[in-house]
């Protein structure tokens, strides 16, 4: 491991002045950030520790929460209001990762950790756009069973890891960002960028900003959302496919719904083709199958990963019927 300076940032102002630094990196529970320094792919010359930073979640005037980006993931998920207005979240975040991991991670890391595929962690044996601009992408042709189906190209076919992510994109969250150039928003869905040529630049944030808070809208209709999750093992281990959905079912019809899938693509995926199929349509297992085919009509397997097609339609749909109070 490359030697560091470790510095502890007490104000989002001084956090971002420190971050501004060339090769500084900000550091929230470290759970992926460590574990990539050590395999020498991150090399930061100052880690800026952000953990006393935006560490509570409140309620907003129009009856949304914003969650700091330093909340841990275990606190997160056992929040009241979360659990009851906003179950996808928890699910998603307790289908993330071991008890150790949750109580140590954070939110705003969490968004931002990097793919697990094993090429790219692979520095001294395998080719990676992502690791290394311009050598190539040894998954293309090797094991790519983990590997996406939706958004990716010649560059990279990674996947990203988040599962609170993939939530969150369900949920219409916006990310509360702060910076040199000062504090903005982004959509969580425009957060995360496809791979197209330049794989290695993963999200929109721009030098030195900072994750402060995610904020969700107050949908009062998210209480009727869930979250699953299809793995090789029930626990500990990334998804082949996963979705986030959320449904308002009124006489019949769809009233709302919002979905969107994990394990799939580079970003977390909003359903949008899907949404569009079923707004105002039947609440039925043949028009959510129908819109699940939708989404998936651009999908393009690699030579490994063609069952999850097949699976992420399969899950779409049972995940919608569920919902939906198991209609026909």
């Amino acid at each position: 491991m490359k030697p560091f300076v470790y510095k502890k940032a007490g104000t989002v102002a001084e956090a971002v002045r420190a971050g501004a630094a060339p090769g500084a990196k900000y550091l929230g529970g470290g759970t992926n950030l460590v574990d990539l320094m050590r395999e020498t792919i991150e090399q930061p010359a100052t880690l800026v520790d952000v953990t006393g930073l935006s560490s509570d979640i409140r309620r907003l005037r129009d009856g949304g929460l914003l969650i700091g980006a330093a909340v841990r993931n275990t606190e997160l998920a056992t929040h009241r209001e979360v659990r009851t207005r906003y179950p996808v979240l928890t699910r998603a975040v307790v289908a993330g990762a071991s008890g150790q991991i949750r109580n140590m991670a954070t939110v705003g890391g969490n968004m931002l950790q990097r793919t697990r595929c094993a090429y790219f962690y692979d520095a001294k044996g395998s080719r990676c756009n992502k690791r290394n601009p311009g050598q190539g992408c040894d998954a293309i042709e090797g094991f790519n069973r983990m590997h996406a189906i939706l958004g990716a190209s010649s560059a990279c076919v990674a996947t990203h890891p988040s599962d609170m992510s993939v939530a969150l994109a369900a949920l219409d969250a916006v990310v509360h960002l702060d910076g040199p150039g000062g504090p903005r928003e982004v959509p969580l869905t425009e957060l995360h960028r496809l791979p197209g040529e330049t794989p290695e630049v993963e999200t929109v944030l721009r030098q030195g900003e900072l994750v402060t808070a995610v904020e969700l809208p107050p949908l009062s209709w998210a209480k009727r959302s869930t979250y699953r999750k299809v793995r090789d093992r029930a626990s500990y281990a990334f998804a082949l496919v996963s979705v986030a959905a959320a449904i308002d079912v009124r006489g019949g019809k769809v009233k709302e719904v919002r979905i969107a899938l994990g394990g799939v693509a580079h970003k977390p995926w909003r359903a949008r083709e899907a949404e569009a199929a079923l707004s105002g349509g039947p609440a039925t297992v043949k028009a959510f199958r129908a819109a699940a085919e939708a989404e998936l009509a651009d999908a393009r397997p690699l030579r490994d990963n063609g069952f999850k097609v097949e699976l992420a339609a399969r899950t779409i749909t049972a995940v919608l019927g569920e919902l939906a109070g198991g209609v026909r």
